[in-house]
């Protein structure tokens, strides 16, 4: 069995592309239908955002997978492959370990340390568990990707540093006021830089927004999804000795607010606070405003080196998790090592118990005195000395899984305990299983590989077991 991600994001394909690309949830359960029934996959999950659509899958086959899945992509969002492979990637097993476990850490985000894709990741794998699109390999690996990266989150400060420049501007105004839902904005110019920064202040609590443009018109749209009033810029200026926050983003030639508007502005405030966050280039508020006391000026070259210092903060954290990331795969790669061993781990436990139950039965036999409590210690007895004496074999099979030769060691592993007679009945259950499944199951094609991945390696081991043991 082999893990593969084949997508694209937005750093591979244009916003163009990545459109084309889109599955809304009506359409997320029957794509993952689609999917289930591709050829070769056995277990599959679609992480799609405005950023990325990626398929995570499960498959028999590496390279025959990657183009059915290609296919599947072609078919399903009716686009001709040679229109999107140049924008494709794809990683395989370890490298697909590594990618879902960055995806959903933030780590391969446009912003770094972003919270969001962690839901969609999550939301993506419960959807996908919904529809028994995936299986023993995907329901621990995605587990162990959505734990990993809430403590991410948790255990490092990756999340907690304005990355854009509206942001970064709240992050100024707290400085300053605090709190902000006593706080009254003025948006000047109908900007959608400036428009984001009064959504950002207006969500932390600021409560009534004035919005001030050329064409009073625009103003009364943008006032519309503040539930503010709009204005003419004559009526702005009169109306900043009530503002607390003037975010201003015009394109025009001149200053709009100058020293002599604030100083008249100032005067009539009583040394309240003014924060003015001019994001206009050129300026539209005269930069010796500034100097005026109480009045806390920060223009677009300040916001940015605000951004820059804490990307700067953000990529520091992101090496810890990068460690952490480490750490999992290992841990992935070992829980999926033991995956193959366990069908041995099983035969030869029950080797042992039998034993230790027909020789508990030919001790009974020969003294038939035994009450109930007697026998009941000697079984406890025999079964402990028995759990003893394969509890190392046990811990060095699974120790020589994960290393290169394991196929040998697992061979000679069954020969040293004569497991040959239970590897063919583990055999014959799995067959008789799959074929209950099989006349169980729906008829549409490829249900089939919706069986877990365990069974499959389980099926494939014994296969490789006994004609090795031939």
């Amino acid at each position: 069995m082999h893990l593969i991600s084949v997508g694209l994001n937005y750093r591979t394909a244009p916003v163009e592309m990545r459109e084309r690309f889109a599955l809304s949830e009506q359409e997320m359960p029957l794509a993952l239908q689609a999917l289930k029934q591709t050829t070769g996959i056995l277990e599959g999950v679609v992480v799609a955002t405005c950023n990325r659509t990626e398929i995570y899958a499960v498959v028999d086959r590496l390279h025959l997978c990657g183009h059915y899945i290609r296919a599947f992509m072609e078919q399903w969002f009716k686009i001709p492959r040679k229109e999107f492979n140049t924008h494709l990637y794809m990683y395989e097993d370890d490298r697909a370990v590594e990618h879902l476990f960055r995806v959903a850490s933030g780590l391969d985000s446009m912003i770094i340390g972003e919270t969001q894709i962690l839901g969609q990741v999550r939301d993506a794998f419960l959807l996908a568990q919904e529809q028994q699109a995936t299986g023993t390999l995907f329901n621990r690996l995605f587990k162990q990707a959505i734990t990993l990266a809430k403590r991410a989150h948790s255990e490092t400060s990756v999340g907690e540093n304005a990355v854009s420049v509206s942001y970064a501007a709240v992050e100024l105004g707290k400085r300053i006021f605090g709190r902000f839902d006593d706080k009254k904005i003025m948006i000047v110019g109908a900007g959608k830089m400036s428009e984001l920064t009064a959504q950002h202040l207006h969500a932390n609590g600021a409560k009534e927004v004035f919005v001030a443009n050329r064409t009073i018109e625009k103003a009364e749209e943008l006032a519309v999804k503040f539930q503010g009033t709009a204005m003419n810029m004559d009526e702005a200026i009169k109306r900043l000795k009530d503002t607390d926050i003037v975010i201003s983003s015009t394109g025009a030639e001149r200053f709009v607010i100058t020293r002599e508007h604030l100083e008249a502005a100032m005067a009539a405030r009583k040394k309240k606070p003014l924060f003015l966050i001019d994001i206009a280039v050129p300026r539209d508020i005269e930069p010796a405003c500034g100097d005026i006391p109480n009045v806390f000026l920060y223009d677009i070259d300040d916001l940015e080196g605000i951004v820059e210092t804490n990307m700067a903060k953000r990529r520091k954290e992101a090496t810890i998790i990068e460690e952490m990331i480490v750490d999992e795969q290992e841990a992935y790669r070992q829980w999926f090592a033991t995956l193959g061993v366990s069908p041995l781990i099983r035969a030869l436990q029950e080797k042992a118990a039998a034993i230790q139950e027909n020789t508990l039965d030919s001790l009974l036999r020969k003294l038939p005195e035994l009450d109930d409590r007697q026998v009941k210690v000697i079984r406890k007895l025999t079964k402990s000395i028995v759990n003893q004496v394969i509890h190392d074999p046990i811990l060095r099979i699974k120790e020589l899984a994960a290393e290169k030769r394991s196929d040998e060691a697992m061979k000679l592993f069954v020969q040293l305990f004569a497991l040959e007679d239970e590897v063919a009945v583990l055999k014959a259950e799995e067959i008789a299983s799959e074929k209950s499944r099989k006349e169980t199951a729906p008829a549409a094609k490829g249900l089939e590989a919706t069986a877990t991945g365990s069974m499959l390696d389980v099926e494939k081991l014994l296969s490789q077991l006994a004609g090795a043991l031939r």
